[in-house]
């Protein structure tokens, strides 16, 4: 017989399989807590009676991933971490430190199907979804490793969190449990791509969260080129999206834009975001891009991406150019891939 991994339930789950083993109710909430303190052994579960510790040792295990590598930059206080899943795959987390605590990015699939033109986490395309306790350990075992807590959780790694909906969905509010990470919803980033109907889906949730969209171009030609997504959810579509999304939940929504030289970072494109972002409750986080060695792209010059700023800012579009954190160590936005323990031992 299998053994049930208590870490893949929800509070809700874990209750309803410690009634099926005809234990009280409020042994899941103690079971459940020990879990998130990153214990992961039943002997040590201090308040739980003898009788129900063998009962969990004869039926359940606590799953979770192993970190296999973590690289430290040397620029900043910025940490990559190679997690080794149950199945064999590796996936990427990186955790950053900033004034207001520390952040973790997390992978929501291993690899990624969107095919966007400048990023490493769709090299090798999708292997699978993420279960929402593999999402979780990520934050727990760099929670362990760091000794400290996380306060700010971005889902921004690989693979596209919204075509894996209902995980997702289990993952946030683990994350929001008072009884696991007790992280505020306002202090949790969700990024897309751009799956319009589950954005739809998501503003009815009322969950406040942040809702980060991966922009990149103004045009629909253009991001058909970037980001290919747009083929199917053109750029009307998507701000459509985005604008019942901030009117059901009175969130700000943030676009995210890697600056591309040549591509994406002229005074027309300037103007035109301009102009489809005038009057929304948003804000643009313009990105240098960061070099993926398989990817011919280059960023754009810095005197470029402050004219583009500026255009954004003299149009009242709240606009920050976003710091450069783990590039060192392919740490940052669009560096992120599914790797391979060969690369990983070598």
């Amino acid at each position: 017989m299998d053994k049930k991994n208590l870490k893949a339930m929800d509070l809700n789950e874990l209750t309803d399989y410690i009634k099926n083993i005809g234990e009280k109710e409020f042994r899941a909430k103690q079971i459940f807590r020990w879990i998130y303190k990153g214990v992961s052994n039943f002997e040590m579960m201090s308040d739980l009676p003898k009788n129900l510790i063998s009962k969990l040792k004869e039926d359940a295990y606590i799953g979770e991933i192993k970190i296999i590598k973590r690289v430290d930059s040397k620029k900043d206080n910025t940490s990559k971490f190679l997690f080794l899943l149950e199945d064999g795959n590796i996936i990427e987390s990186v955790k950053m430190e900033y004034s207001y605590g520390t952040s973790v990015c997390v992978s929501s699939q291993v690899g990624c199907a969107m095919g966007c033109a400048f990023c490493a986490s769709t090299i090798g395309g999708l292997v699978r979804s993420l279960e929402a306790w593999e999402m979780a350990d990520q934050v727990l075992q760099i929670e362990k490793q760091i000794n400290k807590k996380v306060g700010h959780v971005v889902v921004m790694g690989s693979g596209e969190p919204l075509l894996n909906y209902r995980e997702l969905i289990k993952f946030l509010k683990i994350l929001n449990d008072p009884l696991a990470f007790n992280i505020s919803y306002r202090k949790i980033t969700v990024s897309t791509c751009g799956v319009v109907p589950k954005i739809y889906k998501l503003a009815e949730e009322n969950i406040p969260i942040t809702l980060s969209i991966s922009l990149h171009a103004p045009f629909d030609d253009l991001r058909d080129e970037l980001v290919p997504i747009n083929k199917k959810y053109n750029i009307t579509q998507l701000l459509e999206a985005c604008k019942f999304y901030i009117m059901k939940t009175k969130r700000r929504i943030s676009f995210e834009y890697i600056l591309i030289s040549g591509v994406n970072d002229s005074e027309r494109c300037a103007k035109k975001l301009v102009s489809l972002l005038k009057g929304m409750l948003c804000h643009v986080n313009l990105i240098p891009l960061n070099p993926v060695k398989e990817k011919l792209y280059e960023r754009s010059d810095p005197r470029e991406i402050k004219r583009f700023e500026n255009i954004l800012r003299e149009n009242n579009i709240p606009v920050t150019v976003r710091a450069e954190m783990g590039a060192d160590i392919d740490a940052a936005c669009g560096q992120l891939r599914r790797s391979f323990l060969k690369e990983v031992e070598g």
